[in-house]
């Protein structure tokens, strides 16, 4: 499995690196391609039980919103992002109208695809806001090192070091020492990234930032962990040999990406 995750890392990291680098249109279709692929497996974990044909369009409905979210950031207007999921709500709100005579369960269903589509496509825009800042390429590439830096650290420190558990009734192998080590990793790393790419920076805020967002990516980890566990799957998918899926993948950065923005226009 370590041989995997690495081989897939190694295969990955340049394609990701000049895609990133490229920007415009380029880095939106990226993050469209990747906000649809992980929607998709999101909602293939929490939509488990089978539902009559009209309600099958509810989880299509974001996947096809999905990319119009992304647009309105990359194009500046992301306040019409946030009417796209006004309209989304209700129209699944009416797709679900009709079964909830014979099931009450179902406003959950509206919960679960809203949900996704704001945790998932929502959160991944605010890359796109933060690549076409000044200096947005260097910003992307920071906040992917440490998010990344910090799931290596917290594995293998968890790994060879762990004895106490964190939140065993989410992910009975993560523990408190991983976790710290996971946040070491982040500063460490935040750090060395800023003295060579961004040495305009003050430091203690460089700090702030890695501890802030690697605190907020290992909730990301619990959180996704959570309704896989619900789920009953171990991974989201299989596109990524040795890391499951893109939400496995990218379950830290989803929850790093607005806390990011946040303190970049706050402290930076």
């Amino acid at each position: 499995m370590h041989r995997q995750r690495w081989i897939t890392g190694i295969v990955a990291f340049p394609i990701v690196c000049m895609l990133i680098a490229a920007g415009g249109t380029i880095f939106f279709l990226l993050i469209a391609a990747v906000s649809v692929l992980t929607l998709y497996e999101y909602y293939r974990a929490v939509f488990t039980q089978e539902v009559e044909q009209p309600l099958r369009l509810i989880p299509g409905l974001g996947l096809l919103l999905s990319p119009f979210i992304v647009w309105t950031f990359y194009s500046g207007h992301s306040t019409y992002a946030f009417a796209l999921v006004a309209l989304d709500l209700i129209l699944v709100a009416a797709l679900t109208l009709p079964i909830f005579k014979t099931d009450s369960q179902a406003p959950h269903l509206v919960g679960k695809q809203v949900l996704g589509l704001v945790y998932i496509t929502v959160f991944l825009s605010f890359l796109v806001i933060i690549r076409f800042e000044p200096k947005g390429t260097q910003w992307i590439f920071w906040i992917n090192c440490i998010v990344f830096a910090g799931d290596i650290g917290a594995l293998y420190t968890g790994t060879y070091l762990g004895r106490h558990k964190l939140c065993p009734w989410v992910s009975p192998k993560k523990t408190i020492e991983g976790s710290l080590g996971g946040l070491a990793s982040n500063v460490l790393v935040s750090i060395l990234f800023k003295i060579i790419f961004l040495p305009a920076l003050p430091v203690f805020p460089c700090i702030i930032f890695a501890l802030v967002i690697g605190g907020a990516g290992q909730v990301g980890d619990l959180f996704a962990s959570e309704f896989k566990r619900a789920a009953g799957i171990k991974d989201s998918g299989t596109l990524l040999p040795g890391h499951g899926g893109f939400l496995d993948r990218l379950d830290a950065l989803l929850f790093a990406s607005p806390l990011a923005y946040l303190l970049k226009v706050s402290i930076f």
